[in-house]
């Protein structure tokens, strides 16, 4: 008897069934559609700069546009002289010192961390990830056959995870950690102490570390940005710095990233490249190399601007009562605690989670934010500052007057 051809859900694969969508980009498109549809939603959801990328970077995409040579493939690890900038640039903003064969180019930030989890990460290996946590890395650890082992941090310490918690979590299975700073999305900063702590756990421990450096430049007050393998050089060999263009530069639609690893690791990751996307966007790729070779004027005007409005976003999450916050020493995100409006009446509806909340808060106020669920954070929720200021205060107004 012939059987049944089973329906599009049953043959999808249990691989592609367990990965969760992007919670933030969610948000973003929900905020988008009701946008579209006429209504005045302010969204604090994307983590991107509302700047538009700095013109020399533009003219370079359109000189390269122009050349027959970019028509054409490029080597999967990426353009040769942008693997030496990238080296050079990384040199020079955090100190590490690599070689060009050990950078591979990448379709941005989050392909450099699924990457760096296929070659490294076998089925059944343990990956340390402290919560909250950026909605990638575990998704990114699943698809490589991986178990995330999260390690939930605090308010009271400012959400950085100490040497004690990970060694609490570490067992014979334990391949790899994975260590932002500034962070997504709660915008802490460890101090070179707390780096350098890991960092040396981690050497002793061999275990490997994955940092992710991509707001190494949007730090503020007191904050200093570390690179791991530069306080702690014998992590060197063990470790992987994931990077890219995209918050830096405001350059998130051009897709241009990299990772940097020890030659066995990088050659690996240009080899399973080399199937999965052949090499990225030349175009692209010659405006990543005016970004990294040029100066940092822009990048400075662009942190200043959102300084600014991480001081006014973290004083008016502060003027709502119910809301706790902390200030982020970087990145363009706060995390505030938002547990003290669940429960509430508002406008007729109570929301028990802040899952529900950013819902409730969608439809009466048009503003959109990300729950902390997304993050591992039940009760807090991710604001993003990277917006104009006067839709900051818009936004944050409609709250304060929403929770009054």
């Amino acid at each position: 008897m012939k059987q049944p051809k089973p329906s599009g859900a049953e043959s999808v694969s249990q691989r592609a069934m367990a990965v969760q969508p992007s919670a933030t980009m969610a948000i973003t498109n929900r905020a988008s559609e009701l946008r579209a549809q006429g209504e005045p939603v302010i969204g604090y959801g994307a983590g991107e700069p509302d700047f538009p990328t700095p013109r020399p970077i533009v003219e370079a995409a359109i000189r390269a546009a122009s050349d027959p040579a970019s028509h054409h493939y490029s080597p999967a690890a990426g353009q040769p002289k942008l693997r030496e900038a990238v080296a050079a640039k990384t040199q020079r903003d955090s100190g590490f010192h690599a070689a060009a064969s050990q950078v591979i180019i990448t379709n941005g930030g989050k392909q450099a961390v699924y990457l760096t989890c296929q070659a490294l990460i076998d089925p059944g290996d343990e990956v340390l990830l402290p919560s909250p946590y950026w909605v990638t890395y575990p998704e990114a650890v699943t698809l490589a056959g991986g178990v995330p082992i999260l390690v939930p941090t605090e308010e009271s310490s400012n959400f950085t995870v100490t040497v004690d918690q990970l060694e609490a979590a570490t067992t014979a299975r334990t391949k790899m950690l994975i260590f932002v700073s500034p962070s997504n999305p709660t915008g802490s900063v460890y101090t070179r102490e707390q780096i350098a702590a890991v960092g040396k756990w981690a050497a002793e421990r061999g275990i490997w570390v994955m940092t992710d450096e991509i707001y190494e430049h949007l730090i503020y007050g007191d904050s200093v940005f570390s690179s791991m393998p530069v306080e702690v050089p014998e992590i060197a060999d063990r470790c992987v710095i994931v990077n890219g263009v995209a918050k830096t530069y405001a350059m998130t639609g051009w897709r241009v990233g990299w990772m940097i690893a020890p030659q066995e690791v990088a050659s690996a990751a240009g080899r399973i490249q080399s199937h999965l996307s052949s090499n990225v966007n030349n175009v692209a790729q010659a405006a990543a190399l005016e970004a990294v070779t040029g100066t940092l004027e822009a990048v400075e005007m662009m942190r200043a601007a959102f300084d600014r409005r991480r001081k006014t976003m973290v004083e008016m999450l502060r003027g709502i009562d119910g809301v706790t916050c902390q200030d982020p020493g970087g990145a363009f995100y706060t995390f505030p605690n938002m547990s003290g409006l669940l429960g509430r009446d508002i406008g007729g509806q109570v929301a028990t989670t802040s899952l529900e909340l950013a819902s409730v808060v969608l439809d009466q106020a048009k503003v959109a934010f990300v729950p902390g669920e997304a993050f591992g954070a039940p009760g807090y929720a991710r604001f993003s500052f990277a917006l104009s200021d006067d839709d900051l205060v818009e936004g944050l107004g409609r709250l304060q007057e929403l929770f009054s």
